[in-house]
């Protein structure tokens, strides 16, 4: 076989026994397979990549008339009706039977389940073709993670039945998972929304099938009723300078600021008991809600293994108090938002078999970013920072290691 002279030949080439599949669903998945490729690779803004691809695909094969060029023209215009060029799009004289149901699906339901924390969303839709030709009744999932903000995966196969089935049993067997029927402009708005920043992310999610089944996934998507308001919610105001004492004021007097004795902290302790919970409040504002009631196993390790070295210079009291914060924090949120107690245990113990490794990074600071290194050095080396003449002459002194530390 000789080299594919272009994308577009090597593509023709890998659809070359479309014609022999069983149904457009199949078709369909080949098709989004055949396009994850092109998602994949795309450094910026893959959705107008892969249309791109398809408009240019279009018009390099226009004179085709065998027919897996026919038809794989057929299921990319289905796939990507807004690329140029689909609305000259015909079926080829040897068009498979389930060619006329490209694309001719209609919605069955729509649900979503998550973990009780917050932490990730899974939204699942049913389509059935309008002929049964056409394929099986299949599902769509999309997993929301709001902790980075993305739509961190997508998946559609089928039996649809099956699928609801299982996610239904997976929800009911665990008390820290819940499930309910969803909008369905909610379930595309929340999609659509996160999986355009995804669209835009230069390294995508390591596993799973977001490449191959994107743009399937954007066609169902597109089938559904927007939502009234499809500009997303508001953006989340951060918390004011008294709301942030005021929020720290009820903790320290509820029950859990006592078990881990944080309300009888005074004396020297006192400050940093209150820069730990400042930190964990900066911490909550850097997540697209902001809420700093939502706290988790998973929240607690990006704060205390990672966030905190990145972002803040713990001295020895500051390290030794904030595991006991954040542990007092963590229950007093999960009570605030009405958590089971399995949910607060939860997380309470990953909090406490996280400890060891944070103090490994408190004393390596490995993780520690050019700008927190060089300020912990400046401490180290006791120099006030208040003090411009002595900060000055410190910069002065270290100004080559500094240097290359920002290399």
């Amino acid at each position: 076989m000789a080299t594919p002279e272009t994308p577009y030949d090597a593509v023709l080439h890998a659809a070359r026994d479309v014609t022999k599949l069983e149904s457009a669903l199949d078709a369909e998945m080949l098709g989004s397979a055949l396009l994850g490729s092109v998602y994949a690779i795309a450094e910026t803004d893959r959705d107008t990549a892969v249309r791109e691809f398809v408009t240019g695909f279009l018009a390099a094969t226009a004179r085709r008339r065998i027919a897996a060029a026919t038809t794989i023209r057929q299921v990319f215009a289905s796939l990507v009706p807004d690329a140029a060029g689909t609305e000259r799009v015909r079926p080829g004289s040897q068009a498979p039977a389930w060619s006329g149901q490209l694309g001719r699906v209609h919605l069955t339901g729509t649900w979503a389940y998550g973990d009780v924390y917050g932490d990730q969303t899974s939204y699942l839709a049913t389509f059935a073709y309008d002929d049964a030709s056409g394929g099986t009744e299949h599902a769509l999932v999309a997993l929301v993670d709001h902790n980075i903000g993305i739509t961190k995966d997508i998946f559609v196969g089928g039996p649809a039945e099956r699928i609801l089935d299982q996610v239904r049993q997976m929800c009911a067997d665990d008390e820290l998972t819940w499930f309910r029927t969803e909008n369905p402009a909610r379930l595309r708005g929340e999609v659509a929304r996160h999986l355009a920043v995804t669209d835009d992310l230069s390294e995508l999610p390591g596993e799973g099938s977001l490449a191959t089944d994107r743009a399937l996934v954007g066609a169902r998507l597109a089938l559904l009723p927007t939502a009234a308001d499809p500009t997303g919610p508001a953006a989340v105001e951060p918390l004011s300078a008294a709301e942030r004492t005021d929020l720290v004021r009820r903790f320290l007097a509820a029950p859990e600021a006592a078990r881990f004795g944080l309300d009888a902290v005074d004396g020297a302790e006192l400050a940093s008991l209150h820069f730990c919970l400042s930190l964990v409040l900066d911490h909550s504002a850097s997540f697209p809600d902001g809420d700093p009631m939502r706290w988790s196993p998973a929240v607690s390790g990006l704060f205390l293994l990672d966030w905190v070295h990145r972002r803040a210079v713990l001295d020895m009291d500051d390290a030794a108090m904030l595991p006991r914060v954040l542990r007092g924090w963590a229950r007093y949120a999960s009570r605030q938002r009405g958590l089971p107690e399995a949910a607060a245990t939860r997380t309470d113990e990953a909090i406490e078999e996280m400890v060891p490794e944070f103090a490994r990074l408190y004393s390596t600071g490995e993780r520690r970013s050019p700008a927190t290194a060089a300020v912990a050095q400046l401490m180290a080396d006791g120099v006030d920072p208040d003090d411009p003449a002595a900060l000055d002459a410190w910069i002065e002194a270290n100004r080559h290691r500094l240097a290359d530390d920002g290399a």
